[in-house]
């Protein structure tokens, strides 16, 4: 088998930062305060950037800085100066969209590799071997492709040249992102940052002689979702993409919460790391991915076309997260901050950084004064909690509580 790929996570802010290092990625992606695709995402300032190599490195990892919007003359030329600043804080990596930051990386972020986005629409060999001569390490493809086609441009793709592939979260309905629909009806510019996702609206017809009759259009019960696409998953099929050469996994949703952060990157982390030693993934890390918001699941197009999906485009959350660990002692007494509200004697399950799922009922708590708590009350209190074990910091506790 190939060698073990890195997994990609998504650090909208630095909360979601340090769940995707404490859960196990080997790599994650982030923006500053500019230039990202995700405008908004928390995204981090100058110091707050600083800090984030710094943590990511004293763990082992590595930080790749989106810098893949399409600048305008005003914005391009504020780019050398941000770009030898992540030179000199010693970002790992700059995620570019073209060759405007592809060329200016290399006279002034020198020690910084260039990653083509996929917003590049990368779909073959001969694209992925202009990108590398003119500078990039790594190009990271469309999302359109299938495994076969993968295969085959790794193989045929210059030497060195690493290739980074989506395997999880949400897919567009237009290719690779290069949308308009958001800009026409919000002004919202879906290549900028800002996209609406209107192609996840519930939609009517309306006869132009009777306005404000919506007459709707029914392929399901509930509605018609006729741009509606799923949510990519490729957990279950981790061993093929190691064998198609794949360098490294990316999990999607820099905008996305950081129990999503947490939860994406641990099961994807024991996947991997069972099939680099040619075992099933543990199903109880398996499982997590059905224990995030998403909605519902398919493979992409790395199996071909995933086909339309018409039924209802609304995420499926059946899982809270209740409270985080600050912190707990070898005894299991835990000093925790509240999320959201539960009482003493509620049917809980905590999970950690290693730690699989494990049920709890929720005992009698203690606020930091030492007095008896049936219900912490107040979002981010720290309250006192006797777990069953010890579990490391950022641990979760969490309920499971279907949406209606």
């Amino acid at each position: 088998m190939a060698a073990k790929p890195e997994l990609l996570s998504p650090a909208g802010d630095r909360e979601r930062l340090d769940m995707a290092l404490a859960y196990g990625a080997d790599a994650v992606y982030l923006a500053g305060s500019a230039f990202g695709m995700r405008a908004f995402a928390g995204n981090f300032d100058r110091e707050g950037l600083r800090e984030a190599v710094s943590a990511a490195h004293a763990r082992g990892a590595r930080v790749h800085v989106t810098c893949n919007t399409l600048a305008r003359n005003r914005e391009v030329a504020q780019l050398p100066e941000y770009l030898e600043y992540l030179d000199a804080i010693g970002a790992d990596a700059v995620i570019a969209a073209g060759p405007d930051v592809l060329d200016l990386c290399r006279h002034h972020a020198p020690h910084v590799q260039v990653h083509m986005s996929t917003q590049t629409g990368i779909t073959n060999y001969e694209t992925a071997r202009v990108w590398h001569e003119l500078g990039a390490s790594r190009v990271i493809l469309a999302r359109e492709l299938s495994l076969e086609e993968v295969a085959e441009l790794k193989a045929k793709a210059p030497r060195g040249l690493q290739v980074e592939c989506f395997v999880h979260g949400a897919m567009c309905v237009s290719w690779s992102g290069r949308c308009l629909l958001s800009n026409y009806m919000t002004g919202r510019d879906a290549s900028r940052g800002a996209c609406a996702q209107p192609c996840r609206y519930q939609y009517a017809l309306m006869e132009e002689k009777r306005p404000g009759e919506y007459f709707p259009v029914f392929e399901e019960e509930g509605g018609t979702f006729i741009l509606n696409s799923r949510d990519m998953c490729m957990i279950d099929h981790i061993p093929e993409l190691i064998a198609a050469g794949v360098d490294s996994l990316k999990i999607e949703g820099r905008a996305k919460s950081a129990y999503y952060a947490a939860m994406t990157t641990a099961a994807y982390r024991h996947a991997v790391d069972a099939a680099a030693q040619g075992v099933a993934v543990d199903p109880v890390w398996r499982a997590e991915v059905e224990k995030i918001s998403h909605r519902h699941y398919s493979t992409g197009f790395w199996f071909g076309p995933p086909g339309q999906y018409t039924e209802s485009a609304r995420y499926v959350r059946d899982w809270q997260v209740l409270a985080v660990v600050q912190s707990c002692d070898a005894a299991g007494n835990a000093v925790l901050s509240l999320r959201n509200k539960f009482s003493a004697g509620d049917e809980l399950e905590v999970v950690g950084p290693d730690v699989a799922a494990f049920p709890m009922a929720a005992p009698m708590m203690r606020d930091m004064d030492g007095f008896e708590l049936r219900e912490p009350r107040n979002p981010q209190m720290e309250f006192r909690m006797k777990l069953p074990r010890a579990v490391p910091p950022l641990s979760i506790v969490r309920a499971c509580r279907p949406s209606s």
